[in-house]
């Protein structure tokens, strides 16, 4: 890849990076218990819309990839998927200043794409102990003091708040295999990850279609699901009356 090419795609990272801290400042809300759902009428409506696509897209098209494709094939896809996002975690425990956590998954990135033949084996993990470390940059505009916002149900992305909705933005680009890598080679990471995405969706079937089809208020659970999860991520303290919540969740949905 040319220079010119490579500062191009930094220009665009450092203004997307500036965007984002205008967008997030907008939305001080701080983290807490509940939810800020002041648009739910519209949250609803595109849940609604999530449903349809999921229904029509989603379901067949996850039940065609479990089929035709053994557990050990998907899984395989998964780890290759999961390797190619390391060089965009790395980016992020940086701008966490998270010196730790940006060696261990630098090193994993190295061992896996080599050792493990690009991510389909995993001896980062089983011969060296080196577990990745998840992090995003919605996690990163947390560390820097921004609130999650108000809440948000995203076209065909589900669940979300407004600060992780400007993350997810960012996270488009700050893999460095964008910049590194020509065209075509650099939609290896996208097109993994979303067949990464299919896969689950297969593998967790049961769990998703309880969820969004036969739980009372799909709409309601799978907020509150989220932001619960999402705030348990951050190494937020839940409160018992969130634990609650699950468990009744969890009940509705297995009777158990």
């Amino acid at each position: 890849m040319s220079g010119i090419g490579i500062t191009k795609r930094f220009v665009t990272f450092v203004a997307v990076l500036g965007t984002a801290g205008i967008l997030s400042a907008c939305s001080q809300q701080g983290d807490g218990v509940g939810h800020r759902d002041p648009h739910e009428d519209v949250n609803r409506r595109t849940h609604e819309f999530n449903l349809a696509v999921d229904r029509n897209l989603y379901q067949p098209a996850s039940n065609a990839y479990g089929k035709g494709l053994s557990r050990g094939t998907r899984k395989g896809i998964g780890r290759v998927a999961s390797n190619f996002a390391l060089p965009g975690r790395v980016v992020n425990n940086l701008l966490q200043l998270d010196l730790e956590g940006a060696a261990r998954n630098s090193f994993r990135f190295l061992i896996n794409s080599t050792l493990g033949f690009g991510g389909i084996g995993d001896p980062a993990g089983n011969d060296f102990g080196l577990e990745e470390e998840q992090t995003d940059f919605g996690e990163t505009l947390y560390k820097w003091g921004f609130g999650e916002g108000r809440y948000v149900e995203l076209p065909f992305v589900g669940p979300s708040t407004e600060r992780h909705t400007v993350g997810r933005a960012v996270d488009l680009f700050t893999n460095p295999l964008g910049y590194a890598l020509d065209s075509p080679e650099n939609l290896l990471s996208p097109s993994a990850q979303l067949f990464a995405r299919i896969g689950d969706r297969y593998e967790y079937a049961s769990t998703i279609d309880a969820l969004l089809y036969e739980s009372e208020d799909s709409y309601a659970q799978s907020r509150n699901l989220y932001l619960q999860n999402r705030r348990y991520q951050l190494g937020l303290e839940v409160t018992e009356e969130e634990t609650d919540e699950i468990d009744a969740l969890f009940e509705e949905l297995y009777g158990e």
